[in-house]
Formats: C-alpha cells, structure tokens, sequence
C-alpha cells in the first residue's frame, strides 16, 4: 500500500509507530547535517526528519535531491518533534525517514503552492490542476461536497426523488442565448443544451412524481461577471399539488437547514417583501438587508425650489449614510466621481453633511435652508454624524444608481459581514416585462410562470399591472433561488403565449408537447432552483463563484486550462454538415 496513514492523521499517540506516508514535496529545508521536508496530501502537512546521525549517506542525498511538487512515498518512526508548531495539526510530531521512493518528479511549479500564492488569477486558471492543491480551492471544493450532500439529506427527507433529466434538448426561448449542438445523423439539425430542465420537470409532475430535484448541470450563452459562468450548477426542484405557501415552507426550511448544519448559524425570521417594495426600499429586487440606509423618496420635499436638477427629475431619492459625515471634501468629491463612473452612470450627486451639533451642511446650501434639510433628515432617518446621499433623474435608472451606492457604502464600512446571513423572500414580481427597445412585452422569468390568480384578465386591458406567482429567496444581497407556481392548464398556457406573442404554430412547434402533455390531467405544480454555486459562495464567505467551481471559465467563457473553446478540423465539419462563413480579421 502506498499509505498507512495520511498526512494530516498522525499525533503524539502515534509516537513509536512505523508508518507509510505518500504525497507532495511542499518545501524542503536543508542545514547541512539534517533535511527536513514537508510532505503534503489532501489532508494535512507531516514534517519529515533525516539526519546525519540517524538516517545513512545515500538516503539523506536522496532528501536533498528532491524537488518542490515531488511525488513521494515515506517510511519511517513517529517521533516527538523537538520544535513544535501549533499551527498544524501534526505539529507535535515528525516522521524520521528510513525509506524514501521518488513516485514521480515534477517541474518547478509557475507558482508558489501555498495559502497566499504568488500566482495572479489568470495563471491559477491555466494551471487549475495545481490550483487545487492550495488549501483555500481545495477547502472551498471539499465545503461544496459537504452543501451538496447536506441538500441531498434534507431533500430525500422530505419525500424527493432524484431523477435526472437530458442535456440534448430542443432550442427554447427562455431569455438566454442557447449553446447548440449539431446532430450528425440528422443532418442540418441541432440540439441545446439546457439553460434549465424547466419543461422536463413539468413533465414529471404530469408523470405523478409529485416530489422531483436533481442538482444538474445548465448552461447560458451570455455576458459574464464574477458570479456567472456560462455552465452552472442548480438544485432544481419541482412539486405538485402545491400552493405559493407550500413551497416557500419547504425551501425555508432547508436553507434553515443548511444554515445550521453547515455554518452552526439558527436563523427563525424569514421575512417577505414584496418586488414593489424591494425596488422602493432598495432599488433592485435582490436587497441586502443586513444594514439599513433603506431609500427614501424626496420628491415632495425637494422639488420647487428653483434647484433645477431636481425640478426637473422623475425621481429624488435619498439614503442616510451612518457616520461618514466627517468625510473630507477630497473623499466627497472621490465618492462624486465613483457614481458618475459608466458602471454606475450617474450625472452627479447632492450630499449633505449632518453635523453633530444639530446643523446641516450641504452642496446646495444656496438652493435649501436648514429647515428644508432637516426635513431631508428626517425622511432619511438620518442622524448627526450621518452623511445624506442624493441622487435624482430617470426613476428605474436612479434607483439603480443608488442601490450601487448604497451597496459600496456598506462594503466601506463593514457592514456586509461574511458571517452574518439574512435571509428574504421577494415575492409578487411583474408577470411581464416590458422592452423599451421593441416595445413588447416578455416573460420576467419564464413563459410557464402562473399569474395571480383573478390577475389573468389584465393581460387583455394592462399586462404590465399582472402579477406573477412567483418568489426569490435572497440571501445577504444575493439570489440564491427562484421559482413560481406553473400554468398547469392548456387554455392558460396558450393565451399566454398569445400575449408574449408567439402565434399558435409557433407555440406548437416550440412546446408542442408539453401543451399535449397538460391535455392528460396536469396536476397544480410548482417548484424552485438554487444556484449552487453562488449558495455555496455565500455559505462559504465569498460572493465570487468561481474559486468554488473545480474547473471554471474566465470573463470570456474560455476555459484556459484546456485552450476551450477550439476550432475542430474540416473533416469534422463536413461530417456534422456545417460551412464556416465567419470574417477571421
């Protein structure tokens, strides 16, 4: 066997014992008259000893020779190290080495294998592989195991069956671009990879599995940032015979789950916000209400005071900023600059100081008295030392901007703290949403989400009033899973593809069957998807998937490790019938 014990086993009670250790050359120290080599595993670190006195000539050669990234195998007696590091868990012991086999030798490594690397993101990416054996990826890989297999637990519990579902589909429009795959022996054809298994879990219920999840992979073609990829993972989930209430029962329930088991954290309070109240509140559907500075609307008491930029915005909306009212006018005028960035695109912004004694300080001063700035105050909730925060123009575009910004304060001030988690269901989103572009309207989450019940008419006289049965479970800022309760009957189904306009042929030839399969007694389902990635960043501290991902893709969807994607060669494509009509300059 190649080893009796691993690399982070062995302690004090194993002194005296004779072991065999396999693993990697993390670091070698040679003083001349003793070598000491840190040898490394999955599990841990195990100092090893050879010396002059105890170990003979060819052996203690043999320990010099090796190299950073080694591939070993050891054996020798569990001894007391005579200095101890309580650092490690094998700290209190070494192993003097009477054997040593070289398993495989290795290059130098392109960069340092350690905790704090010396490698930048882009050169971890294209050497992945040894990426892995750093202790923060492989934790991160080994606490994502752990998530999966806790959701796996809960769910079988609860009366779910796993069942898994095709990654060879049909091209469906579910608001992403697809990635298409030509079929050789249907010549001119193409399958699509799933942006979910959304139909296919229909489909189970009107098979009568009325408890269905897989944590599956789905795949999107499009833009890329620090949470996404375009392959991601979800723990998909569907139930039939269920109301809204049922489902937010059962998911609240193994978040409370997950969150005990896998950060020792009791959370009771789920509160609900509606999607109307989130945008209000917060400006974007997903608030993190770890921390306040909650929006408020200035409209009424700021507007008509010859102060033009206001007068003439849709919107003046405001938030209080704890404790930053002794930012110097060089750090104002940077925080300024930082919302007229593109990113945020801001025209600028009004600020007010509210300064401990009671008075106000403000960039317009000459448009507002302390009284009209105290009513500022007050509707913000802001108290001396507080900083006041104005933006103003287009409605939905300031309340972006300043959602940003309150985000940004937070994160200056500490106030997103890793290890605190509040959770939030937003409910009751828009059925439709509008395209300003096209002028049409579009399904906000998909074409199978029902409406309100009684809400079906409004799509005749005003669909962008319909509400969704629909609900987000949002964690410290973060969706991590989404879902509604599904049209289950063939009539709703097609005057809702009537309204996102699709004609009756069109509907038939994307969704022909399961509109055929909801004519053989389709039960009232509904179900939810986590994002597995991102929950498990979360859990895990972080909010950037990546690092929990074994092998991901970078900003360009490119694989770098791989060299993916890759053109394929001529031979190839004549036989998947293709032509390439593309301009290379």
């Amino acid at each position: 066997m190649y080893r009796s014990h691993s690399c982070g086993e062995l302690r004090e009670s194993h002194i005296g014992q004779t072991v065999t250790l396999s693993g990697w050359v993390a670091k070698t120290r040679d003083k001349g008259f003793v070598v000491w080599v840190d040898l490394r595993d999955r599990y841990g670190i195990t100092q090893l000893v050879l010396d002059e006195d105890r170990t003979n000539a060819e052996l203690l050669e043999q320990a010099r020779n090796l190299g950073r990234e080694f591939v070993i195998q050891i054996k020798g007696e569990v001894i007391e190290r005579a200095s101890k590091n309580a650092n490690i868990p094998t700290g209190n012991i070494e192993v003097l080495v009477s054997e040593l086999t070289v398993l495989n030798e290795s290059k130098t490594p392109p960069f340092t294998i350690e905790n704090e690397t010396d490698g930048g993101e882009d050169l971890r990416m294209k050497y992945r592989y040894l990426d892995i054996r750093r202790n923060p990826v492989k934790n991160n890989l080994i606490f994502r195991s752990k998530v999966a297999m806790e959701v796996r637990k809960f769910l079988s519990g609860e009366g779910f069956i796993e069942v898994e579902t095709p990654y060879l589909i049909k091209s469906t429009p579910e608001g992403a671009r697809d990635f298409v795959v030509p079929s050789r022996m249907n010549e001119g054809q193409f399958y699509a990879l799933p942006q979910s298994p959304q139909t296919f879990k229909q489909l189970l219920m009107v098979g009568g599995l009325d408890k269905y999840f897989q944590i599956v992979k789905c795949f999107r073609d499009e833009d890329l940032r620090a949470d996404r990829q375009p392959e991601f993972t979800q723990i998909d989930c569907e139930m039939a015979f269920v109301e809204q209430e049922d489902i937010l029962n059962v998911f609240e329930n193994l978040t409370k789950y997950l969150l005990k088991e896998v950060n020792g954290v009791e959370i009771d309070s789920f509160p609900r916000m509606t999607y109307d109240d989130a945008m209000t509140k917060y400006g974007n559907d997903k608030p993190d209400i770890r921390f306040g500075m909650e929006f408020a609307e200035l409209n009424a008491i700021a507007q008509h005071k010859e102060f033009g930029v206001f007068n003439s915005a849709e919107l003046v909306v405001g938030i209080a900023v704890p404790g930053v009212a002794e930012y110097t006018r060089k750090e104002l005028d940077a925080l300024i600059n930082w919302v007229k960035r593109p990113q945020i695109g801001a025209n600028g912004m009004v600020y007010v100081k509210c300064n401990e004694d009671g008075s106000f300080k403000s960039t317009v001063d000459k448009f507002y008295d302390q009284d009209d700035l105290a009513k500022w105050a007050e509707a913000t909730g802001a108290k001396p030392g507080d900083l006041i925060c104005v933006l103003s123009g287009d409605a939905n575009k300031t309340r972006t901007q300043l959602s940003a910004l309150r985000m940004e304060m937070a994160t200056r001030l500490g106030l997103r703290k890793p290890n605190e988690f509040a959770p939030l269901w937003v409910v009751d989103f828009p059925l439709l949403e509008l395209d300003e572009e096209t002028g049409h309207y579009h399904a906000m989450h998909h074409p199978f989400t029902s409406p309100k019940p009684g809400q079906l008419e409004l799509l005749d006289t005003d669909p962008g009033a319909v509400r969704a049965n629909a609900y987000d479970l949002v964690l410290n800022g973060n969706e991590i899973g989404g879902g509604s309760i599904r049209i289950h009957d063939k009539d709703m189904q097609a005057t809702m593809f009537k309204h996102l306009g699709f004609t009756p042929e069109e509907a038939k030839a994307q969704f022909g069957f399961l509109m055929e399969a909801f004519q053989y007694g389709a039960p009232p389902h509904g179900g939810l998807a986590f994002g597995l990635d991102r929950l498990v960043a979360i859990l895990g501290g972080q909010e950037t998937i990546r690092d929990f991902i074994a092998f991901p893709k970078n900003n360009s969807g490119r694989d770098v490790m791989i060299d993916a994607p890759a053109p394929i060669d001529n031979a190839q494509l004549k036989e998947l019938s293709l032509k390439l009509d593309i301009d290379l300059k």
